[in-house]
């Protein structure tokens, strides 16, 4: 079945991939009809999620962000699937890095990076990064269950040299790198929610506590990799702005999880600049109303 699935589906994306800009945001307009207006993709979770972050805004501000913020995930959509044709070249004039030195002056100085972001704006283009810079990059991903899509999302990736590992592989993978004194680079988003009962860290996250991810700082520690934080900007359709932002090049001069918490803090300047392009669809904030006693006060 998922091979069948495969075969049906990709000569579909493959045609939506080779679309003009013009008519590939046509097709996202359309598509925001259907996921939006007529099928309420993860309304109720993406309303929620905004009237509990932002209590003072009245319900014509929030489904004011909510239209903005389905029109700019339609847009990733197809973003992600222009991915398979796009050209290098027109994927450099549309995802552009504002100081690109501060990764090349790392990269000198022989410091491989744990870099950070959250799911918002664009991380769909990062990977063009690699073709500016000498490092190995690997970047965190969730596996897909059809595993010829998985082989396909891996095979986008691999075209600008950038390899998508599991969580699972993490550790090994960066072992192995650290003891061969690799120059490595590691992608992580980890502003998603762990499970409760197995999480060591909460923190406030838009003010509010959750579980916190707290792998990326934890692996940082141990290979004593420099922590790097990217923001992107969406300057129009179809064209974004990276700057990076060094959280530390000395992991363990601090004390447990205050590097996820700054990393945490860097992702709410984004959402209060744009909410519109942060992934609301997420139930991020479903464990609030459970946070262990002995994170209550801390």
């Amino acid at each position: 079945m998922q091979l069948l699935a495969y075969i049906l589906v990709y000569p579909f994306l493959y045609l939506i991939s080779i679309l003009p800009f013009r008519l590939l945001y046509a097709f996202s307009d359309l598509l925001y009809l259907f996921v939006y207006k007529l099928f309420g993709y993860r309304t109720k979770v993406v309303t929620s999620n905004l009237k509990l972050v932002f209590p003072e805004k009245s319900d014509a501000e929030i489904k004011s962000i909510a239209s903005k913020f389905y029109h700019h995930l339609c847009d990733m959509i197809v973003e992600s699937i222009k991915s398979m044709t796009i050209s290098r070249e027109e994927l450099k004039k549309r995802y552009k890095f504002s100081n690109i030195e501060l990764v090349r002056d790392l990269e000198s100085r022989q410091r491989s990076v744990m870099l950070m972001c959250g799911h918002y704006g664009s991380w769909e283009w990062v990977f063009i990064l690699q073709t500016y810079i000498g490092y190995k990059g690997y970047a965190v991903y969730k596996r897909l269950a059809n595993k010829y899509f998985d082989r396909l999302v891996k095979r986008i990736r691999a075209k600008h040299d950038t390899y998508l590992i599991t969580t699972k592989e993490t550790f090994s993978i960066l072992s192995e790198s650290h003891k061969k004194r690799e120059l490595t680079m590691y992608g992580f988003a980890a502003d998603q929610s762990p499970k409760r009962d197995k999480a060591y860290h909460w923190g406030e996250f838009m003010r509010i506590k959750v579980p916190m991810h707290t792998g990326a700082e934890t692996l940082a520690k141990k290979m004593d990799l420099a922590v790097v934080f990217f923001r992107v900007k969406r300057l129009r359709r179809g064209y974004y702005m990276t700057t990076f932002e060094t959280i530390t090049e000395n992991p363990n001069h601090y004390p447990d999880y205050e590097i996820t918490d700054m990393y945490f803090n860097l992702i709410e300047k984004q959402i209060h600049e744009a909410p519109q392009y942060y992934l609301w669809t997420h139930k991020r904030w479903k464990h609030k109303d459970h946070v262990p006693e002995q994170f209550k006060k801390s």
